[in-house]
């Protein structure tokens, strides 16, 4: 009878291969656990690194921080890491970016608009655009008044093919690269925190925004070759409690009243250092009460349009020793070719790659109507445009930063580029409640005394 076949040596085989896959499983198991380990700790350190740049630190936590300074997220992301994309740094944008600035006519030039979504920057960035200059927007669309209506003018710059990057000025990686990508011979920096009353609320906005905001702004400038000649807005706030009457250019300025003039003036300052080290071409300009259509709600003209629209009370200041104040009230299409002005005559910077070649030219201008018109003036032509009375409620003027009168001096600016403001406050403030019935969507009724309330300026 036949032995039957030893299979014992084959079970153990099998029981020993078995044991060896399992092992290897098991150390497969574990070195996959501790890659997954090591990529989730890398996604979590990026992760910090990411928030930690783009947001503020807990300290900050209990201070508010406007709009204005918060930092975009987007700009970090898509410039490192989504460069493919249209975001920012990606080749959509950035074909956005250079058609937007680039020039139409001969010699035009190629203009970085800060601030563009704003009042005055809106209205120079469709001037420029107009006469065949290339023109890029930057605004960062903060709430300090209602960001829709910035979104309305960037939709009208739009239709206009003019591009208005999302940005913060303290975004220095966004700066430097919208200089990699075009070869700007211009800045208008109009982009700032403003308003006088404001800076009592939030005062550290005003710092980042009018100083850190300039001086990020000034250093991508200074390194970018070819430097850019810079135009930019000052204010008539830095006379403050200047007594000389008109104000002009000589007038000293070591004076203001509010903060939001102590920074205007510090921007002035900054200004001549950059100017004097790094030969930038800088240019200052002092607004005198800008208003008209597409204008600030924070203006007094605005709010007093709406609230004398919806029956509120408005308050009406008399100073201290009750005399009506008074404002230099300055048309916006005449701002917009004060601007213009100062554009065209702006010399070229001097220095190359952040070191100064030569002397460079340095320039600061008043830009306002040259007559000053009583605030109670300004309300009854109000009245007349609106075919309502005003509900007025006149009090003494707060210690709040305001100053009682201002009154530009213009001879400098007319003398170097031929500046000669043309638009009366009636002319302006027809063209602006005009706007602002049909922005709005109200039928407004004038009253019979329109005619003589336009007549009598």
């Amino acid at each position: 009878m036949p032995t039957p076949p030893d299979t014992s040596k084959t079970m153990k085989l099998e029981r020993y291969n078995s044991y060896i896959r399992k092992l290897h499983s098991t150390k497969l198991l574990n070195a996959s656990s501790k890659f997954l380990f090591r990529v989730t700790l890398l996604i979590a350190l990026v992760l910090i690194l990411f928030f930690t740049i783009n947001y503020p630190p807990l300290s900050d936590a209990g201070n508010h921080v406007p709009p204005l300074h918060r930092h975009h997220g987007h700009s970090f992301l898509s410039t490192s890491l989504f460069s493919g994309s249209s975001l920012v740094g990606g080749a959509s944008w950035e074909k956005q970016v250079r058609h937007s600035s680039t020039p139409r006519r001969l010699n035009g030039f190629s203009v970085l608009v800060t601030g563009a979504a704003g009042f005055v920057g809106s209205h120079c960035s469709l001037a420029l655009k107009k006469r065949g200059d290339g023109v890029l927007g930057l605004d960062n669309f903060n709430d300090y008044y209602d960001p829709s209506l910035k979104r309305a003018r960037q939709n009208l710059l739009s239709k206009h093919q003019i591009f208005v990057v999302d940005g913060d000025l303290n975004d220095a990686r966004l700066l430097t690269k919208l200089f990699d990508v075009v070869p700007f011979t211009h800045i208008l920096h109009l982009a700032a925190q403003a308003g006088v009353r404001y800076a009592m609320q939030n005062p550290q906005s005003y710092v980042r925004s009018n100083i850190a905001g300039f001086v990020n702004l000034l250093e991508v400038a200074k390194a970018a070759n070819p430097q850019p000649a810079i135009v930019w807005a000052s204010s008539s706030s830095v006379y403050g409690l200047n007594t000389e009457n008109p104000f002009s250019e000589r007038d000293r300025t070591d004076q203001p009243a509010s903060l939001y003039a102590a920074t205007k003036k510090a921007g002035e300052e900054i200004a001549h250092t950059y100017n004097h080290i790094y030969g930038l071409s800088l240019t200052g300009l002092r607004f005198f009460t800008v208003y008209g259509p597409w204008g600030r709600p924070d203006m007094a003209y605005f709010f007093f349009t709406k609230d004398i629209l919806q029956g509120k009370s408005i308050d009406i200041y008399k100073t201290h020793d009750q005399k009506e104040v008074a404002r230099d009230f300055t048309y916006i299409d005449d701002v917009v070719k004060g601007c213009l002005g100062a554009l065209d005559t702006a010399e070229k910077s001097t220095g190359s790659g952040g070191k100064k070649k030569g002397p460079a030219q340095l320039r600061v201008y008043n830009l306002g109507n040259t007559s000053p018109v009583p605030v109670g003036r300004l309300v009854s032509i109000l009245e007349g445009l609106l075919g309502t009375k005003a509900k007025k409620h006149v009090i003494t003027m707060p210690r709040n930063g305001d100053v009682p009168f201002t009154h530009a001096n213009v001879t400098l600016a007319y003398k170097d580029f031929g500046y000669k403001p043309t638009t009366d406050l009636a002319s302006g403030l027809r063209k602006f409640v005009k706007w602002y019935v049909n922005y709005y969507g109200i039928e407004s009724k004038p009253s019979k005394g329109t005619q003589r309330a336009d007549e009598s300026t």
